[in-house]
């Protein structure tokens, strides 16, 4: 077993004994298991009804399935108040999910915290720290998705990763956050939320053809664009949303984090618990159909805004580059790129991971690649696979799938994220070389996939896909082009077909669940001083009580800047583990509005440019506090909570924005930085990289009260500004502990 793998066993053992809140009481109409995981851990449906009918008679109107869920979890349902998009809610989530990159800081936090077990089922996910470059047997076989084992219709889930609303396929609220959150609801303490608004996507017709459900989430994300979900809930319904497997429902869901959006959510319906019964949890879905009512929305209920789309009209779809909101029609994007100078040609074509990696997509990607295979053809371009869990590769490869993909010019990888988040040793270009490729995965900002910024990425379905693949340029339109075969003819290639699930069972493959326990009581985890992968934490320090006089701008920020910008993946992602080494990634990736580079920063003392790490290493040795200032949605992309915890560990003390995505702003206020907005958006232009800012009013520092920062100019001169927030009561006591973690301690003492 590989010595991470060893690790996270460690770090699961010392997750102990589950005592879930609610466990000890018995479901009233029936004991079900959560997990077959978990035999002792029950779904509560009898306590979300409860909850639910308390909620629907206090606020006396028909409620969303997003609100039924949502609030069938609150604290305190009596006396909860509730106003979405105002108030923040107290919650008791059912269980949390860990990834493995995002698992090791989530674990130290919780070790930090001196608690000796979780108080929820808890657990960890390898499939982030496996490097994509051979296939699968020697990249290593390990990840399982969520949605097969631990979502369920009604659950409330958090995960430590920013994709955990692929649970939303199966009528669940699963929600992405930021580790700090995660250990939170381990440590048995409310969760809190921002009451989420509720945007209604109402779908009509038919899925047909080439169209898949991937280009449903395409269309939305063209619509609402990568901030415009921010805050809220998004909650398919309609005629429509029949005719969409359930896997295909979870891909929507998945890509649902590009816009923005605290999760997305289908309501229970026959896929849903077909899907369950197929994938050995026929006792949920039956239990499910008990409490069906409650487990879609009531007729009449309210949505804040709704999109409709009508299925028989959608086309294929093609997003990119470098944003996932940048939305062509197939047919169209080979015509844009040619305008817009983007390559043409394919360098490597990849399906798969978290987003589109189920049975029926894998199956509707052979069906294109046997049509070619029929006429002599292989891609022209490369070709990847990535199934999206050990479950999907042992059943692609029974069924023959997986040969017909490799038979093509495929090769699969290992059951992980790879390329989809930079763990790709991509051998075939060379860093600063343009050049295209196309993705069934859900990001494509720049340097994603394989750290050049040169790649031009575009998302689509895993079908067009393969077809480009074969075909080796953006100008192929696989509804209306013809390919020419190995004997000279010309076809066309027809619109894919695919079982939605396996007419026999799932093959389950090979085992790699590790139990916790059942005594943790002697478990302990011993980290190496020496480690360079890993590193105990120690608390930052707490408010001093005193206004941020003279602080240092480390960097102002030209445009978007995501977490992969602030805490580049890829390399990095062995450092997760350990503060220190980690933070020479920081904002390694943002563009620097001073001179237009990446990386290259001024140091207001030696007035030389270096790098981004090493000038905030600079000002925290000599005891200069610095301010990030930044664009529009700073810090959207992953959940990765190091893209907080890096500015903190480095002697920064606040981020300034035009405005910021939700996960990333949580994680800042966990952290103890100060997340804060420009109260009028042109006052970016007011600052300059030379400038010092003196934050003014934490003393009374109050929900819903600005600051004030003072902006002093090289040559004397002086403006001040109002800045925003949206800290709450509990938020500014862990800006005064000096994060929510050191207020948890001071809690417990």
């Amino acid at each position: 077993m590989a010595p991470y793998s060893l690790l996270v066993t460690r770090l699961q053992k010392a997750l102990g004994v589950r005592q879930y809140h609610v466990a000890s009481a018995l479901c009233q109409r029936a004991k079900v298991a959560m997990s077959h995981f978990e035999p002792s851990e029950y779904i509560r449906y009898d306590l979300l009804e409860k909850n639910i009918n308390i909620v629907r008679k206090r606020l006396n109107r028909p409620l969303t399935l997003s609100e039924k869920i949502v609030y069938g979890h609150l604290d305190d349902p009596a006396n909860q108040e509730i106003e979405r998009g105002k108030t923040y809610l107290r919650l008791r989530p059912d269980r949390v999910a860990m990834q493995d990159a995002t698992a090791q800081m989530a674990m130290l936090q919780f070790i930090s915290s001196g608690l000796p077990k979780v108080a929820v089922p808890s657990t960890i996910h390898c499939d982030h720290l496996i490097e994509a470059q051979l296939g699968g047997e020697k990249d290593l076989r390990r990840a399982k998705i969520i949605l097969e084992n631990y979502a369920y219709p009604g659950v409330l889930l958090i995960g430590t990763d920013s994709h955990t609303p692929n649970g939303g396929g199966l009528g669940g609220i699963c929600i992405g956050v930021g580790g700090a959150d995660a250990v939170d609801v381990m440590a048995g303490i409310p969760w809190e939320l921002k009451c989420p608004k509720v945007i209604g996507v109402k779908l009509t017709g038919t899925l047909s053809g080439w169209t898949s459900p991937k280009d449903v989430i395409l269309k939305v994300a063209g619509i609402l664009t990568v901030k415009g979900g921010t805050g809220a809930i998004v909650e398919y319904h309609g005629p429509g949303v029949d005719s969409i497997s359930c896997t295909g429902m979870a891909t929507i869901c998945n890509m649902g984090a590009e816009i923005g959006a605290t999760t997305s959510v289908f309501p229970y319906n026959h896929r849903m618990k077909k899907y369950l019964s197929k994938t050995g949890r026929a006792d949920i879905a039956n239990l499910a159909e008990e409490f069906k009512d409650h487990l879609v929305p009531d007729p009449g209920c309210q949505y804040d805004q709704v999109i409709e789309i009508n299925l028989n009209e959608l086309k294929p779809h093609i997003n990119g580059p470098f944003t996932p909101d940048l939305a062509h029609p197939v047919a169209d994007v080979g015509t844009v790129a040619e305008k817009e100078g983007w390559p043409l040609d394919i360098r490597v074509g990849l399906i798969g991971s978290c987003t589109n990696s189920s049975y029926e997509d894998m199956g509707r990607s052979a069906a294109v690649a046997k049509q070619a295979l029929a006429h002599g053809l292989k891609c022209k371009s490369q070709f990847t696979i990535t199934p999206g869990s050990e479950q999907i590769r042992a059943t692609i490869e029974r069924d023959g799938y997986a040969q017909i993909l490799r038979d093509v010019g495929g090769i699969v990888l290992a059951n992980a994220c790879g390329p989809c988040i930079g763990q790709w040793d991509r051998k075939d270009i060379k860093k600063g070389e343009k050049n295209t490729i196309v993705t069934s995965y859900n990001r494509n900002f720049t340097g994603r996939n394989d750290a050049n910024p040169e790649t031009h990425a575009f998302v689509t379905s895993p079908e067009i896909v393969t077809a480009l693949a074969i075909a080796g340029t953006l100008k192929f339109n696989p509804e209306t082009d013809f390919l020419t075969g190995k004997d000279g003819k010309k076809f066309k290639l027809e619109a894919p077909d695919a079982d939605e699930l396996p007419r026999s069972d799932f093959d389950p493959g090979q085992d790699t669940y590790q139990h916790p326990p059942k005594d943790s009581s002697g478990q302990r985890v011993d980290v190496s001083p020496t480690s360079q992968r890993l590193q105990l934490l120690e608390p930052f320090d707490k408010w001093d009580g005193k206004d941020l006089e003279d602080l240092q701008i480390l960097i102002k920020v030209k445009g978007k800047c995501t977490t992969d910008h602030i805490s580049a993946a890829g390399p990095w992602l062995k450092f997760r583990g350990h503060l220190d080494n980690i933070s020479n990634n920081l904002l390694i990736g943002a563009i620097n509005i001073e001179n237009g580079k990446a990386n290259s920063v001024r140091n207001a003392v030696t007035q030389e440019f270096g790098p981004v790490p090493d000038t905030a290493r600079y000002y925290k040795k000599h005891g200069i506090r610095w301010v990030v200032i930044g664009d529009e949605n700073y810090g959207e992309g992953s959940s990765r909570e190091h893209a907080a915890l890096e500015p903190r560990h480095l002697g920064g003390r606040a981020i300034i924005t035009k405005s910021f995505a939700r996960i990333h702003e949580t994680n800042l206020k966990k952290q103890g930085l100060l997340p804060l907005t420009f109260a009028d958006p042109s006052d970016y232009n007011k600052i300059h990289p030379v400038d010092k800012l003196t934050i003014q009013g934490l003393k009374d520092f109050a929900p819903g009260k600005p600051l004030n920062c003072i902006i002093k100019h090289p040559n004397g001169t002086q403006e001040t500004i109002l800045l925003n927030h949206t800290f709450n009561e509990t938020q500014i006591e862990w800006f005064r502990a000096g994060s929510a973690l050191n207020r948890m301690k001071e809690l417990q003492q």
